[in-house]
C-alpha cells in the first residue's frame, strides 16, 4: 500500500440489547446482535477464501548517471555515489508489491484493488494453504479501485458470498482478514464506523468506514459480517504514521458486486451517462433559487445532443429524483446514473423555477475518458463597469475582449475584468475573465443588464443573486450576497 505523511492508502458493543417490552404499548427498541464471544469458527471458515497477492514491475534503466547528482566531473562525490549506487545501474530494477483479494467463484476467480496490480508485469497469487499460482487480469476499473484476477486450479476452490452492504449499520460487528505488512493470512475485527464517506478518491465514493485494524498489505482484502458475506473491499486508510489508527475505508459490497460482474462480462466498465455538469445546492443558492431545503443536484451545464439535452434538461433545473431514487445532493447523482443500465430510459424528476416536473430520459453510456478541455487565464483587463458593492468590474465581451480572455465565439454574458479583495465578489473567488452568462436565470449581455437586476434585487429586499457563470469554460452557478 502507499504511504503518505497523512495519506489514504490504497492498499465495541454494537448498542444495548433490547429488553422485553412492558405490558404499555411503547415501540421497542431496536435489537443489536451482541458480541461474539469469540470469532475464531467464523475465521476458521473464511481464510480460505482470502488470499494473498504478489506483484512484480520491472523498472527500466535510464542511464548510467541517472540517478546522480549533477556533481563535478571527476569529484570525490561523483565517485563516491557511484561506489554507493553499485555497478549495475544500468540493468533493469524488478519491484515487489504484496497485497490481498479474496475469491467469488470455485472456478478461480479473484478480486482484488486496482492499485494492488496495477503496472504488474507478474501477479502471484497465494492461498491460505500455501499454494500459489500466477494470476490472469481480466479486467480493472480505475474509478472504483476495483480488479478481477483469475487462477487456474484442478480442484474447486472456496469461494466468498456477496453480502447486501446496504444493510450493514453503523455499530455493527465486522471483520477484516487480508495480508498486511506481507506477514501472511491476519484476522482483525472492529465495527463499522460510518456510512457513505466521501473521500475523495474518485467520483464514486460511498465509502464504509470502520474501526478493524487494517494496514499496508490488506489492499484489496475481504471486509465481512457476522454471517460470513462480504459488505466491503478495504481500499483505503487515513493515517499520520503509514499504519493503522482506526479508520480505514471499505468499497461497499454492492458497488464492487456490480463493477466486478461487468468486469467478468465485459473486461471493462460499462456506466450510465446523463450528460450533465453538476453543482451542490448551498443554503445560499437555494434561497436564490427559491427551494425550500439545499438538497438535489443543481445542473450547471448540458451537454449538447447528451440523453440529458435531448430528455429536456435545461441549466438552473435542479434533479431530485433519478430512476426513482431520490437525489440527496450532488454527490448522490453520479453514483446512481453510473449504476443505471445503459439504453433504459428513466424518469427523472426536476424541480425548475419553482415548479415541479418529471422528464423522460434515455440513458447513455458513459465514456470515461473524455476530458474537459480549460481555456487558459488571461491578464485583467481595464475595468469598464463597477459595481462597487459587489466588488466587481464588468465590460461587455467584443472581439478584442474575447482575444485578451481567450473567449470562444458562442461565449456569451459580461466578462468580469477585475474583483476587489475582500469583497463579496472576491469571497466566492471571482477573477478576471469570468463571464456571467445568467443573473436570476435571466440572460445578459452588458453591464448595464447585470446592474439592472442588481439595483431592482436589491430594492425588493433580496438578499442573494443567483448568477450563472462561465469560468474556464465550464458553467457554474455562484450566489452572491446582496448584503
Amino acid at each position: 500500500m502507499r504511504s503518505k505523511p497523512i495519506s489514504l492508502l490504497r492498499a465495541a458493543l454494537a448498542g444495548l440489547i433490547a429488553f422485553a417490552a412492558p405490558a404499555v404499548m411503547t415501540p421497542p427498541a431496536a435489537y443489536a446482535r451482541p458480541a461474539p464471544d469469540s470469532f475464531a469458527d467464523l475465521a476458521a471458515k473464511l481464510l480460505p477464501m482470502v488470499v494473498n497477492i504478489a506483484t512484480t514491475q520491472t523498472l527500466k534503466a535510464t542511464g548510467a548517471n541517472a540517478d546522480l547528482p549533477k556533481l563535478p566531473p571527476g569529484s570525490p562525490l561523483e565517485e563516491l555515489f557511484k561506489n554507493l549506487l553499485g555497478p549495475n545501474q544500468n540493468l533493469p530494477r524488478h519491484v515487489t508489491s504484496l497485497g490481498s483479494g479474496f475469491i467469488i467463484d470455485p472456478s478461480g476467480l479473484v478480486v482484488t484493488n486496482n492499485h494492488v496490480i496495477e503496472d504488474a508485469d507478474q501477479i502471484t497469487v497465494t492461498l491460505n494453504d500455501g499454494r500459489s499460482f500466477p494470476a490472469k487480469l481480466l479486467g480493472r476499473d480505475e474509478q472504483t479501485d476495483l480488479a478481477l484476477l483469475k487462477i487456474s486450479t484442478k480442484v474447486p476452490l472456496p469461494s466468498a458470498k456477496w453480502g447486501n452492504s446496504d444493510s450493514a449499520r453503523v455499530g455493527d460487528w465486522v471483520m477484516a482478514i487480508g495480508n498486511p505488512f506481507g506477514l501472511g493470512s491476519t484476522v482483525t475485527a472492529g465495527i463499522v464506523s460510518a456510512r457513505n464517506r466521501d473521500i475523495n478518491a474518485g467520483p464514486y465514493d460511498d465509502f464504509i468506514q470502520t474501526d478493524a485494524p487494517i494496514n499496508r498489505g490488506n489492499s484489496g482484502g475481504p471486509l465481512f459480517d457476522m454471517d460470513g458475506n462480504v459488505v466491503g473491499v478495504n481500499s483505503a486508510i487515513f493515517s499520520p504514521s503509514g499504519g493503522s489508527v482506526g479508520i480505514a475505508f471499505s468499497i461497499p459490497s454492492n458497488l464492487a458486486h456490480d463493477v466486478i460482474d461487468q468486469l467478468r462480462k465485459y473486461g471493462v466498465t460499462r456506466r450510465g451517462w446523463l450528460g450533465v455538469r453538476i453543482q451542490q445546492v448551498t443554503p445560499d443558492i437555494a434561497q436564490g433559487l427559491g427551494l425550500p431545503s439545499p438538497s438535489g443536484a443543481l445542473v450547471a451545464d448540458v451537454t449538447a445532443n447528451g440523453p440529458a439535452a435531448k430528455g429536456g434538461v435545461r441549466n438552473g433545473d435542479v434533479i431530485t429524483t433519478f430512476d426513482g431514487k431520490p437525489v440527496a445532493d450532488s454527490r448522490a447523482l453520479p453514483r446512481i446514473v453510473a449504476d443505471t443500465a445503459v439504453g433504459k430510459s428513466v424518469g427523472v424528476d426536476i424541480l425548475r423555477k419553482g415548479q415541479r416536473e418529471t422528464l423522460k430520459i434515455v440513458v447513455g453510456k458513459l465514456n470515461d475518458g473524455a476530458k474537459p478541455v480549460l481555456a487558459q487565464r488571461p491578464a485583467p483587463a481595464r475595468p469598464k463597469t463597477k459595481v462597487s458593492q459587489l466588488g466587481l468590474s464588468l465590460a461587455p465581451i467584443d472581439d478584442a475582449v474575447r482575444g485578451q480572455y481567450h473567449l470562444g465565439r458562442n461565449v456569451k454574458g459580461v466578462v468580469v475584468t477585475a474583483v476587489e479583495p475582500e469583497s463579496p465578489a472576491a469571497e466566492k473567488s471571482f477573477q478576471p475573465g469570468d463571464v456571467i452568462v445568467e443573473v436570476q436565470n435571466q440572460p445578459v449581455a452588458t453591464p448595464a443588464d447585470v446592474m439592472k437586476h442588481f439595483d431592482a434585487d436589491t430594492k425588493a429586499g433580496k438578499k442573494i443573486e443567483l448568477m450563472l457563470v462561465n469560468r474556464d469554460g465550464n458553467l457554474t452557478f455562484v450566489a452572491l450576497d446582496l448584503g
